[in-house]
């Protein structure tokens, strides 16, 4: 109830002091006669109050008088002079009043003399400054002498005044750095609640003497001279302002660079508001947008500039969140600063691009210390752990007793963190952009979707081009590649929790990193087929075939067994596999070794073949055929794989039967015995087997009587040769 009374009590008082203010004085008694009928001791109360409200007129009225010719203080102190030697006279008058009357009537008009004197001095003060009165003070003399003068001192003034507003303006230049810094710290978001505790709020005002300016603005206008002090102000400020928006060469080396460069911005059109609002005139709207318009089209360039140069993201972002700060102080201060927001987005691609370059570093080191084995876990923690950091779950694995083995390799989990990681770092950026959550997604998603399909796709396809990588660790490449893959759909729902914004939303930026993993798995599945490719042909160099033998050893060659026992070996690491990739990387390595042997049979070098090495080869042919039949891989349907031989089989059957009536009579059928048989490849092969000079000629195992085959012979190599210029015709 007492605190109630107290606030009416303090309410009716400012009611009363603002009716003073505002009354005659004549009609102040009955408000001042309330106060004594109210409350006990309220007048007490109320003449606190009142001393407080003259304190407060005081100081305005101390503001107003800065604003005053400093020639008015001069006239002043020439008054009191005066009134000095007026009380000087009036105490002589008082001991010369004994005197004779006619001394006593003397002194009387030296008094009035002296009262007319300083009632026309009274005149003279608003004189010194502006000539007002000047008509009713031309009469006495010491006015023509002022008259004489006042062009020469009010000259003098100017320059002194002009000195004033040029050390002022040296100085405020050397100052911005210091009003830039204060205004931006009360808009970083900590600092405001600083000051919402403490009620601390520094100004320009508090922080630079502005006097010079108001001076010599009110002396230029009480002369007639406003205008030129105004256009002089002016040129020079945008000289300065030119200065201030020069930035270091090496501004962009360090956040601090970028920190003074904004403060001396902020600090000179934070004094330009001033005094737009302080001067009345001096400065108008018009010409501080004017600056600052002029100012931020070299902001922008300066930024774009050396931003283009910083390759640290931690900078670029130190960067971003400075723009957002001097943005905002700008923005308080009535400056638009639309573009400044726009020119974040040319900075956030610039993060991006810094941030795409860190990681593709943190790709490759987890790439290169990768084993490229299965993860082992010894127990249910280290299981637990490996779980945490990967979202992996199969129902088959989490059966076995432990330890066991998670098929992905260490980088699986690391390179999913390290995703995630980038996604919290590209987040930053979007921090106190003033974007809704659908752009901050959509801003998540693309950045997120250039991580996967460049940089990680990059990193994959360079390790996989790598000479260390072997079949194995291609293998372990394919299948980290697929769990990486099936993870995708984790990371949406990761951004998803981030921003709170539902992948069906409309317009949405959905992952499509799936093809980084889809393209990386091709080109290891293809890496995988040449170097099985390579490694066959290695195989192959090793063939040490006697080619004039006569007959063969009856088993099959050491290069061939050693090279099937390896594909052996390799095709079993491949069960880990997706079923089609081992069944393609199997049948590509089949198809390439018939190849590889035909060739090697077919060879220009090679001159001479006997029959024995007809049948050597045939051993090995048989060997291959055997292992084809043996399902390296399951999922072959029949002889699928075998038929990858039957070209070379055809070709070795009709040698070794010597069924050229056969192949002849039935050439062209589709049901011919020997239809993949090439008449050319059969034809060279024959010439290979003939020898010119009659020596160890295959004719020579025949009986003198069977020349009739050798004839046989001969018909033949013409109907082949027949058959091989029809084709080409």
């Amino acid at each position: 109830m007492a605190e109630n009374e107290t606030l009416e009590c303090i309410t009716e008082h400012e009611r009363i002091l603002q009716e003073i203010e505002s009354t005659d004085t004549a009609c102040v008694g009955p408000t001042l006669r309330s106060i004594y009928d109210d409350q006990p001791n309220a007048h007490k109360r109320f003449m606190e109050k009142l001393d407080a409200r003259i304190r407060n007129h005081d100081r305005e009225i101390e503001k107003m008088c800065n604003f005053h010719h400093q020639g008015f203080v001069d006239a002043i102190t020439e008054l009191l002079k005066v009134r000095a030697d007026s009380e000087k006279l009036m105490v002589r008058k008082m001991t010369v009043k004994r005197t004779s009357l006619t001394e006593v009537i003397r002194c009387r008009i030296q008094q009035r003399n002296m009262a007319i004197t300083v009632e026309k001095l009274q005149l003279c003060i608003p004189g010194t400054t502006a000539f007002v009165y000047q008509w009713s003070l031309n009469q006495y003399r010491f006015c023509q002498i002022m008259a004489e003068n006042l062009p020469r001192l009010r000259e003098e003034i100017k320059e002194i005044s002009m000195s004033d507003l040029k050390d002022f303006l040296e100085s405020i230049r050397k100052h911005s750095d210091k009003v830039g810094e204060t205004a931006m710290r009360q808009y970083r978001p900590v600092h405001k609640e600083t000051l919402g505790a403490v009620g601390f709020v520094l100004t320009a005002q508090d922080l630079v003497d502005f006097s010079p300016v108001y001076r010599c603005l009110h002396i230029y206008t009480v002369l007639g001279d406003r205008e030129t002090f105004e256009n002089y102000y002016r040129k020079q400020r945008k000289k300065q302002a030119r200065l201030v928006l020069q930035p270091q060469a090496n501004m962009h080396e360090t956040v601090e660079g970028y920190r003074r460069y904004f403060n001396q911005i902020v600090g000179f059109f934070v004094v330009e508001d001033h005094i737009l609002h302080a001067t009345q005139g001096l400065v108008t709207r018009a010409f501080t947008d004017e600056l600052w318009n002029m100012a931020l089209s070299k902001i922008i360039a300066v930024l774009r500039t050396h931003s283009s140069y910083c390759d640290d993201p931690d900078l670029v972002l130190e960067l971003k969140n400075l723009i957002v700060i001097f943005a905002d102080t700008l923005q308080g201060y009535g400056f638009s600063v639309n573009r400044l927001f726009d020119l974040l987005f040319e900075v956030r691609d610039q993060y991006n691009e810094t941030l795409l370059k860190k990681w593709a570093l943190v790709f490759r080191e987890i790439f290169e210390l990768d084993n490229y084995s299965p993860i082992p876990v010894e127990t249910e923690e280290e299981y637990k752990l490996v779980i945490s950091r990967f979202p992996f779950h199969d129902a088959e694995i989490e059966k076995q007793d432990f330890p066991k083995k998670l098929p992905m390799s260490q980088s699986v989990p690391q390179i999913y963190t390290q995703v995630k990681e980038f996604i919290y770092a590209s987040l930053k950026f979007s921090e106190s952009l003033h974007r809704s959550s659908t752009e901050i997604d959509d801003m998540l998603r693309k950045s997120t979707n250039l991580l996967l399909t460049r940089t990680l796709s990059s990193c994959l396809q360079n390790l996989i081009k790598k000479p260390h990588i072997g079949l194995t660790e291609l293998v372990q490449i394919i299948i980290n590649t697929t769990h990486l893959e099936q993870a995708c759909r984790y990371l949406e729902e990761f951004i998803t929790n981030i921003t709170n914004v539902s992948p069906e939303t409309v317009h949405t930026t959905r992952l499509y990193g799936l093809s980084t993993f889809k393209d990386a798995r091709h080109a290891a599945e293809g890496e995988i087929y040449t170097k099985l490719n390579q490694k066959i042909d290695e195989f192959i160099q090793l063939a040490d075939y006697e080619w004039g033998m006569a007959e063969s050893d009856g088993r099959a060659s050491g290069y061939l067994m050693d090279l099937i026992n390896f594909l052996r070996s390799t095709f079993q690491v491949f069960t880990h596999l997706p079923g089609k990739v081992a069944q393609t990387a199997c049948m590509s390595a089949c198809k390439h070794l018939s190849t590889s042997l035909m060739q090697m049979l077919l060879d220009t070098e090679l001159k001479q073949i006997s029959m024995g090495a007809i049948q050597q080869f045939n051993l090995d042919v048989i060997q291959c055929e055997l292992f084809a039949s043996s399902e390296p891989v399951p999922g072959f349907q029949g002889d699928t794989l075998q038929l990858a031989f039957i070209d070379l089989r055809q070709l070795l059957d009709l040698f070794m039967v010597w069924d050229w009536s056969t192949y002849l009579a039935d050439y062209g059928q589709p049901t011919s015995k020997y239809l993949r048989v090439n008449p050319a490849t059969a034809l060279a092969l024959l010439e290979k087997m003939k020898d010119t000079s009659k020596k160890n000629n295959i004719f020579s195992q025949f009986r003198k009587n069977d020349r009739d085959k050798q004839k046989l012979i001969e018909t033949v190599v013409k109907q082949l040769r027949s058959l091989v210029n029809g084709m080409s015709s």
